[in-house]
This record gives structure tokens, sequence and C-alpha cells, in this order.
């Protein structure tokens, strides 16, 4: 079991709290508007990068609103001076510390800051505050004004990435960082809210910001009802196509993942429903929870880390490939040759609709594509690779859909690697060769490129 504490009684009280005071003014290194935000943010480093590090890990104090704010930190261990690296802030629920948040509770350093330092394989910057009264009431907006002031000493200390700062925590945790990307969506790349609700206020809030919520069904202490709300305040803000994503029935013990469609670029929202109570740490199969063992962790790291640098340039043109027929049916993974990444469905969902994008190869069943006489592409038996709307132009969005035999969902695998889309002739293109996880396919016509040829692993 991952160890914490109950949530206090009064949430209906702590529910009441709002922000009244305006935003606090950050260092210059952070005061990009979210608007001018694009699909992929170019690396910002901080005035720390280059010099000695000026913060060390473990537990340090700051003065923020005339009061002794305590935090823990966490620095790779290989720390380099030279290398922005993401930040993370992670939240503790009402009645937890920040202890519990960096130790990982019963479960040890792979629930270490729900899992996510485990997940970064050492390589970001993890910062735990504590909450007054060991909550987060943000009363007088002191909360928020204690992250920008962390921000800022963090900043000044060490080499971060500001265009790579995320939030996330558990219960009151999650309505803190809620709080954050209403206050704060131009500061936050994106948040992750374990069932939460809005219990720590929400100034502004107008801005997009990518969020990704996730709630049990049988939560009796923070309604489900209440994660919905906070998610559909982003489905709007971030422009996505309003959907009653699905959620896993009561006894099913499994979760459901959808990413929403049609949201901005760079403004994803995801909503993960599970049937359990309320934990940030669910395991399908049983009505237990293990930070070891739980799912959330990889489907948060997930959404966090799709959120990179630029892609690279265009790639120069080559000729058009030599047809060849599909081979017999196969199963397995198919890897990008300019990428090293696999052909993905976003968020492994099972959704018509869902998009194809590059991840890193994990062997799990939304990477394993089946090839038939049919010339279909499928993955999860009964899905196919799909081009949206019967599309043939350039650019074109490929996506999954329940398989239907139109030509919009035919493939042919070619002997250079490249992969044709028979309905319009053009070839599974991963747009300006690009690298980062989450970049997502289209069709393009064909140019022998790296980025428009795979291989079976």
């Amino acid at each position: 079991m991952v160890k914490r504490k109950s949530l206090f009684g009064a949430i209906a009280v702590a529910a009441l709290l709002v922000v009244s005071s305006a935003h606090a003014a950050l260092s210059s290194s952070s005061s990009a508007t979210a608007s001018s935000v694009a699909g992929a943010r170019a690396l910002a480093p901080t005035a720390g990068c280059g010099k000695a590090p000026a913060l060390n890990s473990g537990t340090q104090t700051i003065q923020s609103g005339g009061k002794t704010r305590s935090f823990i930190l966490r620095l790779p261990d290989n720390y380099n001076n030279n290398t922005p690296y993401r930040l993370f802030f992670g939240f503790h629920w009402r009645g937890g510390t920040m202890n519990d948040v960096d130790s990982g509770g019963t479960s040890g350093y792979p629930w270490s800051f729900y899992g996510m330092r485990q997940m970064s394989n050492n390589n970001a910057i993890f910062v735990a505050p504590q909450g007054i009264g060991n909550g987060w009431a943000n009363s007088g907006n002191e909360d928020v004004v204690l992250v920008d002031d962390l921000i800022r000493r963090i900043d000044a200390a060490l080499c971060v990435d500001t265009s790579q700062r995320f939030a996330m925590g558990f219960s009151y945790g999650g309505g803190m960082s809620y709080s954050l990307a209403c206050s704060r969506a131009n500061v936050f790349r994106a948040v992750a809210v374990y069932a939460g609700a809005q219990l720590s206020g929400c100034s502004d809030g107008s801005q997009p910001i990518a969020y990704m919520g996730l709630h049990g069904i049988g939560d009796s202490v923070l309604n489900i009802s209440q994660g919905r709300s906070l998610r559909d305040r982003f489905v709007r803000n971030n422009g996505c196509t309003a959907q009653n994503p699905p959620e896993p029935g009561s006894g099913s013990r499994t979760h459901i993942t959808t990413t929403y469609s049609g949201c901005r670029a760079g403004y994803p929202v995801v909503w993960a429903a599970f049937d359990n109570g309320h934990m940030p740490g669910p395991v399908d199969g049983t009505y237990a929870e293990s930070g070891i063992t739980t799912w959330t962790k990889g489907e948060v790291w997930r959404f966090f880390s799709q959120f990179g640098s630029d892609p690279n340039p265009n790639p120069t043109p080559t000729p058009t490939p030599t047809p060849t027929a599909n081979p017999g049916t196969q199963t397995s993974p198919l890897r990008g040759t300019a990428s090293g990444k696999c052909l993905d469905v976003t968020g492994a969902s099972q959704a018509n609709g869902a998009l194809a994008q590059i991840w890193d190869c994990n062997g799990q069943s939304n990477q394993q594509w089946t090839s038939n006489g049919a010339n279909e592409l499928r993955v999860y038996g009964n899905k196919c690779l799909d081009v949206s709307n019967q599309s043939s132009a350039d650019g074109a969005a490929v996506q999954i859909w329940d398989c239907n035999g139109q030509n919009n969902q035919k493939w042919r695998l070619n002997s250079d690697g490249s992969i044709t889309a028979l309905g319009s002739n053009k070839c599974l293109d991963v747009p300006n060769n690009a690298s980062a996880n989450g970049t997502k396919l289209v069709i393009w016509s064909c140019n022998g490129g790296g980025n428009q040829r795979w291989t079976r692993i």
C-alpha cells in the first residue's frame, strides 16, 4: 500500500477557499504568455546554467510571504550544470507531508514523487513543498506565491529548462496543481491532477495548459464529478472537442485512458478513470494500491515526457519507393528508422479517433501492429490504422478506427521500409523528421526520407 493519511473530514469547507490576489510576478525567464506557445516549446535555460549549483539535494527553507516555508529538493545524481533539466513540483495530500512525496512511503523510491523520479531515470529536478497545516488552503494566494518564490530561487541556482516545468499532486495536492494550472498556465507546461477538486482556488483559469486528470469512479472522498469539472475547464480552454469519455464499469477493476481530440496543438487533455476509490496508485485487477505496480506512473510519465524541444528540419527528398506486396500476417512493433521510436496509439486509447504517434518502444499492446492479407494494419485486434476523413492531402492525420474495409484503412508495406496509404498513395510520415515522444503521424507525399521508413522489431 502507498503510505499516506486520509483527508480531513471537512473537505467541503476547504472547497470554499478561493484565490483572490492577482498573479505574482516571476523572473523574466518565465514571463512568456501561454498563447505564444506552439506545439513544441524551444528549450529555455535559466541563469543557473553554466554555474556551480547553489542548491543541493535535501530539505531546505525559504522565506515566502513573511513565513519560513520548507521544501525538499532532489537533483540528478550526475547533475550537469550545462544541461537544462525538467523541473517537477510534487504536492502532498491533506495530512501528508513533503517527506511522504519524496520518500514514496512504504513503496519507497519507485513511488517517490508519484513515481516520476524512477520514470525520469535520474534525469530531472524535483521539488516537494510543505503545505501549511499539511494542506494547501492557499489563503491569500500564499501557496501560489510560494511556488513563484521557489521557481525564482531554483532558476537562479540550477540549470532548468523553463519550458519544461510540471506540477502534480493527489487530493488536496491535486487541488493545488489545478490552482497552478489556472493561475500559472504561462509558467508550467503541464499538470497531472490525481483525484482532485477545486480546493485551492482557481485565479484566472482562462488560459490553456496541457492537463491530465486521474480519478476513481468509486471515490467516496472527492466524487469523480469534481474531477470531471476540473478537466472540463481545460477541455474548453484548450479548444478540445467536447465529449463524455468512456469510464470503466463498477467491478471491472480496470482503467480507461482517453486523449481528447481537437485540442490546440501542444495543449492535450487526457482523462484516466479507474474502478477504485480515493487513491493515486491503483492497480488493475485489484482494489488495492501500490506505488510499485500501479499503472498511473507510466501513463503520467508518458503524458509529461511528450513535451520536448523543437523538431529537426525536413529531410532531403529521395526517389519514390518501389512497391512490393504485403507479407503474410505479422504482429510486432514498427520502429521509425529516423526517430528510433515506435508507431504507437496516443494514451493507449482504444477509442475511435485516437491519434497515431511515435513513442519509446515498450512492447505494449498499443504498439503491436498486425499486417494482413487485406492490406490492413490492425492494433488491439479490431482497430485499423486509418487516414482521418478519408483525406488524401499532405498532412492529413492518422488515427485508429473500427476496421471497415475502406481504402483509407489500406496500407502497403514496401521493401524500402516505407508504408503507403493506398487510398491516397501517400506515405506514413513523422512530421519535420521529429523524434520527440508524442509526435503525431500524418500522410505525406513519399520522398524516401528516414522519417517515412519503418522496420519491424
